[in-house]
C-alpha cells in the first residue's frame, strides 16, 4: 500500500489567509452554460485534478478507509460526478494495491454523466438510495458549492447512504491558491474554466470552518478526520458511528417511491 497519510487537525488558516469567504455562482452550475463550453470546461477539471492533487487526494482518502475498515472492495457514490474522472483515475491506482471499488456517479445534470457509466441524475441534498446503501459517499469540489446549512445537509444526508463515511475532497481558500489558478490560466481551455476557478478558490472552506460545521449535529457521526494535500487541497472524512451503521444488500438499491 501507499505510506499512510498523517491526519490531523490543520494550523489556523483562516486567521493566516485574511481571505474571506465570497459566495458567487458559478458558471458551470446554471442553465445559461453553453454545452460545448459545459464538456471543454468538464474536460479542463479532469485535467487539473489529474495533474494538481485532485486524484491522489481522493485516492489517499479511501486508502485511509481501506486501512481502517480491512476492507479491499469498497462500493463508491460519487456525488456531483461530472464525468466521474476522479474516482475511477484513483481505482486504476488502488487496483494495483488490491482495492477495487465499484463506483456510481450521481449529478444533478444529466449532461454531465457519462453513458457508459453507472449513472443517474438526482438531487445531492435528497438522495434516491435507501440507508446504508454504499461503503463510502465521495465527493470532489463539490462542498465549495454549498452554504454552511447545505454542506451540514449534504453531509447528514450521505452519511445516513453510507455504510462506512463519507469523503469530501475539495480546495483550501488562500490568497496564495487564488495566484495559481490565474497562473493556471492558459492551462485552461474554456473561458468557463477560468471564470469558474477563480470564483471556486473564493467561495471554498478553510479545513477549521469545516471542521466546526461537521463536528457539531451530525447524529450519525462518529469523528471527523481533516488533512491537507498538494496545491491546497483538503481531505476529509467523516466517519459513520458503528451504532448507525447497517448493512445491506444488494448494494446501491434506489429508495422506493
Amino acid at each position: 500500500m501507499y505510506p499512510t497519510q498523517t491526519f490531523y487537525t490543520c494550523h489556523n488558516w483562516g486567521s493566516d489567509d485574511r481571505m474571506l469567504r465570497k459566495n458567487t455562482e458559478e458558471i458551470l452550475d446554471s442553465e445559461q452554460c453553453p454545452p460545448a463550453e459545459t464538456e471543454t470546461s468538464l474536460r479542463d477539471l479532469c485535467r487539473m485534478n489529474r495533474w494538481f492533487g485532485g486524484v491522489v487526494t481522493t485516492r489517499r482518502l479511501i486508502e485511509r478507509v481501506a486501512s481502517v475498515t480491512g476492507l479491499k472492495r469498497l462500493s463508491l457514490l460519487e456525488v456531483a460526478a461530472g464525468f466521474g474522472e476522479v474516482p475511477r483515475a484513483a481505482a486504476r491506482q488502488l487496483a494495483r494495491h488490491g482495492v477495487s471499488l465499484d463506483i456510481t456517479d450521481l449529478d444533478r445534470v444529466p449532461s454531465h454523466l457519462q453513458r457508459q457509466h453507472r449513472a443517474l441524475a438526482a438531487d445531492a441534498l435528497a438522495l434516491p438510495f435507501r440507508d446504508s446503501s454504499f461503503e463510502l459517499v465521495s465527493s470532489s469540489l463539490f462542498a465549495h458549492h454549498l452554504e454552511p446549512d447545505q454542506l451540514k445537509q449534504f453531509a447528514a444526508e450521505a452519511l445516513r447512504v453510507s455504510r462506512c463515511a463519507v469523503i469530501i475532497n475539495d480546495l483550501i481558500r488562500h490568497p496564495l491558491h487564488l495566484a495559481l489558478v490565474y497562473a493556471g490560466f492558459p492551462l485552461m481551455r474554456s473561458y468557463v474554466s477560468r471564470v469558474d476557478g477563480v470564483a471556486s478558490v473564493r467561495r471554498a472552506y478553510v479545513p477549521e470552518e469545516i471542521r466546526a460545521l461537521l463536528s457539531d449535529g451530525l447524529e450519525s457521526a462518529e469523528k471527523v478526520e481533516i488533512s491537507t494535500h498538494y496545491l491546497f487541497r483538503m481531505g476529509v472524512i467523516v466517519w459513520k458511528s458503528n451504532a448507525s451503521r447497517k448493512a445491506v444488500s444488494p448494494l446501491q438499491k434506489v429508495a422506493a417511491a
